[in-house]
């Protein structure tokens, strides 16, 4: 009897002190990163980028799963329903953001629904026109929109998106009359511009710079508060017409709310140290991106900054999530 006692007691030390949810044993399964966007774009990319190596160092599969739609809601929505296990993730950008302010009436709240993770990187956008467009020049861009106001059309991969909010930026800072089209993903987007049924579009810099490479685009600036290493001649958008603009797409990762602290501070070890590796560094510098890294906590703070700032911006551009 006293031996059957010892054992349970043994027993339950051993659970009390391997409590669900222990890093050191996670994952024991494949790990699922919901993409809320189409394949080939900078999220897709940078998640099985990242997917790929974590597998690596984590000894199990980080599969992709692309669910666009929505301006990303459709996506989102599905992993904030997922089970808090650590066993989906969310790969998010700032069209989260800026969907808190967008899209009020969303089934989830980022900061409500989701725990923050990491972040992944950062990447300049470029402003880009068909080669139809009869200018060069960013100065002769703003010209020509102004004596055309309503004329001439900017993409974007939907309402919401980086590449939406980075347009209505530049609109309400440069006092322009441009049309957004918004279309459902990036890459439709890019194929309207590159066959001119748009004229022009706020694009990823490491997806769009090849395209102006081969004379498919014509660039004009890039959009971060110095130029891009990638593209050094073009100036930003701030220096060559509209003093103090600045947009960016940023990526992270999040998890649905009640994931276990210690899945969540373990996987923000490894993305630090994937982002941190010399060669991931210099990789990411070619393609204009540059690798972001801290602490959950810190991650939280910044995401929460992010959505009041373009709270901002969509309140004084007067954005619409169908617009």
């Amino acid at each position: 009897m006293l031996r059957s006692l010892a054992a349970l007691l043994a027993a339950v030390s051993i659970m009390v002190a391997s409590p669900p949810g222990r890093a050191q044993d996670y994952p024991t399964r494949p790990v699922k990163i919901i993409v809320p966007f189409a394949v080939g774009g900078p999220a897709d990319v940078y998640a099985r980028f990242l997917g790929a190596r974590l597998s690596e160092s984590m000894g199990q599969p980080f599969v992709i799963e692309n669910r666009p739609g929505a301006g990303s809601v459709t996506g989102t929505d599905a992993a904030a329903k997922a089970a808090p296990d650590g066993y989906t993730l969310l790969l998010m950008s700032n069209a989260h953001t800026v969907n808190e302010t967008l899209i009020p009436n969303k089934p989830y709240g980022l900061m409500r629904d989701f725990v923050a993770v990491a972040p992944i990187n950062y990447s300049d956008l470029v402003l880009v026109v068909n080669p139809a467009v009869p200018i060069s020049t960013l100065p002769e861009l703003l010209a020509l929109v102004k004596s055309q106001p309503g004329k001439l059309n900017y993409a974007s991969s939907g309402p919401g998106t980086p590449y939406h909010m980075a347009g209505e930026l530049f609109k309400s800072m440069a006092g322009l009359d441009i049309v957004h089209v918004p279309y459902k993903e990036s890459s439709a987007a890019r194929t309207g511009v590159l066959g001119g049924q748009v004229e022009m579009m706020f694009d990823a810099v490491p997806t769009m710079n090849e395209q102006a490479k081969a004379g498919k685009v014509k660039a004009l600036a890039t959009t971060g508060k110095t130029r891009s290493p990638v593209m050094p001649n073009l100036p930003t958008v701030s220096e060559a017409g509209v003093p103090g603009y600045e947009a960016v797409i940023w990526l992270g990762l999040m998890a649905p709310k009640g994931t276990p602290p210690a899945i969540v501070n373990r996987l923000n070890a490894e993305i630090g140290r994937i982002a941190n590796r010399p060669e991931v560094r210099a990789d990411w510098a070619k393609q204009g991106a540059t690798g972001m890294t801290m602490p959950p906590d810190e991650f939280s703070r910044y995401v929460a900054d992010d959505i009041a700032k373009w709270e901002k911006v969509i309140k004084v551009s007067g954005a619409k999530p169908d617009q």
